[in-house]
């Protein structure tokens, strides 16, 4: 089993790679926001509870998000393995995920992470957002402070999953075949 987290910034094709590593390698793909909206949508009892969490204006704790998670995991038996996209995004989210998958015989294979450059990123999110419509993809000011939360949060887990010899930076700069090329070279040796 291939368990995976895609790890980068907002822009850094996540969601593109995700795609590619779902069918080349037959896994199940696991997004954050994803499972968030059906449970907050389907009015699931998470659901209610994270709602609960996010009129109040407090984050949904991490035992919530992980009780999604399990339910995601839990509806796929027979997977090859799960790719993470959005979670987890601290350390402690990290031990909760590890502590979870062991409960089912599982781990994490890899932390696959996408690096681009900020300036960059810049660019692809603004057009992005002209596309998309986002409203958090059309001001650089939101854009850069998305990248600040990034870096307080979320950058502590490269250590985290360097120490676990699980670390796999890959250039996320180059076309979106190369860098699915370097995905696939990782993967398949795991």
């Amino acid at each position: 089993m291939k368990n995976i987290i895609l790890f980068g910034k907002p822009g850094a094709g996540k969601g593109t790679q995700a795609e590619f590593l779902k069918v080349t390698f037959d896994l199940i793909h696991i997004s954050t926001g994803d499972v968030f909206r059906f449970n907050l949508k389907n009015e699931t009892p998470l659901g209610i509870l994270a709602k609960g969490y996010m009129d109040n204006g407090d984050l949904v704790p991490d035992e919530v998000t992980i009780q999604m998670l399990e339910g995601e995991v839990d509806k796929h038996p027979n997977a090859a393995g799960f790719i993470f996209d959005g979670f987890p995004r601290t350390t402690s989210q990290a031990e909760a995920l590890d502590t979870f998958l062991s409960k089912k015989a599982m781990s994490i294979s890899a932390t696959l992470a996408l690096e681009v450059s900020e300036d960059i990123l810049v660019k692809r999110l603004l057009n992005r957002g002209k596309d998309s419509g986002r409203a958090d993809d059309q001001d650089e000011e939101k854009i850069r402070n998305r990248f600040a939360e990034y870096n307080s949060k979320t950058a502590p887990l490269i250590d985290f999953y360097k120490a676990q010899g699980k670390f796999h930076p890959i250039n996320g700069e180059g076309s979106i075949t190369s860098i699915a090329e370097q995905l696939t070279d990782i993967v398949e040796q795991l």
